[in-house]
């Protein structure tokens, strides 16, 4: 079974650029919705193998899925640049991992960074387990002031890298400064909506997860999270203490399973198959081109409604601005997003109290720099 990822003929990252060219041509429509979002190019021949190869039906017990779930998780290692001492386990989704993450990391107290619907959601979580979470709040598009005096008794700080509702993303700095300051706390940071373009500095942070249908452009309906050995001795602890942090789905039991390339319970294994696949194409693009295509597309996107009379960036500082989730906010948004629709072009509404007064645009690695050219040239064509 592994021979199936070895044999394969490789494909240099110019002739990967040039098929994705060849494909936006023939399809010339984007879904620039923040997730479930644009399906990467590649994931539709991958699908059709998949189906050849009977990997729907495969049994999670088998040589063959441990394959695929090396295979996917090394991969991952090599693409993030994830440390030895972190473990990578799949679930079912992001905001499962929410719950997990409470459930096996917190007895009683965390803290919660909350500059929009997610990051709060993460705390509502917290409370709905029973735990007595603090937090801080700044308005909707800003950014947290550097300084945040955290409680001393913090079991777990955490931090939403990209909220995908605002567009407003931390800083590394910013993230990284709470190992010095509260090194007894556990650093947690949701990269749902910013994996795998930012490069994170493993030693400063203790855990983090994503899902697969935003930044890695496939269907929904899988979850990754990574902890390190500190997150699995807080479990532990937790357990041996007599705390419940959940049965099939604790750390020590994750960890059970993945030293053997399993999962607790029967998982999504197309979508570990694909993620790996995926993955692949990814590393033969290079996640160096794959981040610097990243901050182009951001750059003339935010330009544009920089000068745009009807739409303006919603997040005004440039230094909170996020790279994956581009924002725009005005009063003829409805009228911008049905043109744009009617060239082929399919925004993401905006969410909750703005859902009507603002447009999201996803830029991930399913989003070439020509369908990002194109969308920019129709917006200033809407000027």
């Amino acid at each position: 079974m592994q021979q199936r990822y070895t044999n394969e003929v490789e494909i240099d990252s110019q002739n990967l650029s040039q098929i994705a060219l060849k494909f936006f041509i023939m399809k010339r429509s984007a879904h620039f919705g923040p997730g479930p979002s644009q399906i990467y190019f590649t994931v539709e021949d991958h699908l059709r193998r998949a189906f050849r190869e009977g990997i729907p039906s495969l049994g999670h017990r088998t040589q063959e899925f441990e394959s695929i779930f090396q295979h996917a998780t090394e991969g991952l290692r090599q693409l993030l640049g994830v440390p030895p001492g972190y473990f990578i386990f799949f679930a079912a989704s992001a905001t499962e991992i929410w719950e997990r993450s409470i459930q096996n990391l917190v007895n009683e107290r965390s803290f919660h960074f909350i500059n929009g619907a997610f990051s709060n959601r993460f705390y509502e979580i917290a409370k709905q387990l029973g735990k007595m979470p603090e937090k801080i709040v700044v308005p909707l598009g800003e950014a947290f002031p550097p300084i945040t005096k955290i409680p001393a008794n913090t079991e777990m700080i955490a931090l939403t890298h990209n909220e995908t509702s605002t567009g407003v993303s931390l800083t590394m700095d910013f993230i990284n400064q709470f190992r010095s300051s509260h090194p007894e706390a556990l650093v947690v940071v949701d990269a749902v909506s910013s994996l795998p373009y930012p490069l994170f500095d493993y030693r400063k942070i203790d855990s983090v997860f994503f899902s697969v249908q935003k930044g890695f452009g496939l269907p929904a309906g899988l979850g990754v999270w990574i902890v390190n050995e500190q997150c699995i001795a807080k479990a532990e602890k937790m357990v041996s203490a007599g705390q419940r942090i959940g049965t099939y789905h604790s750390l020590p039991f994750y960890l059970l399973n993945a030293k053997k390339n399993q999962t607790p319970e029967t998982p999504n294994v197309l979508g570990i198959y694909l993620l790996g696949k995926v993955i692949e194409d990814f590393l033969r693009r290079g996640i160096e081109v794959i981040r610097k295509e990243t901050e182009y597309k951001a750059a003339i996107l935010y330009q544009a409604l920089d000068r745009h009379p009807l739409v303006s960036s919603f997040v005004k500082d440039k230094s909170a601005r996020s790279q994956t989730v581009v924002v725009a906010t005005g009063e003829k948004t409805k009228w911008i997003a049905d043109e744009l629709l009617k060239n082929g072009i399919q925004p993401g509404d905006g969410y909750g109290e703005h859902k009507k007064t603002q447009l999201r645009f996803a830029n991930f690695p399913a989003h070439s720099k020509e369908q990002y050219e194109w969308l920019v040239d129709t917006l200033e064509k809407l000027a």
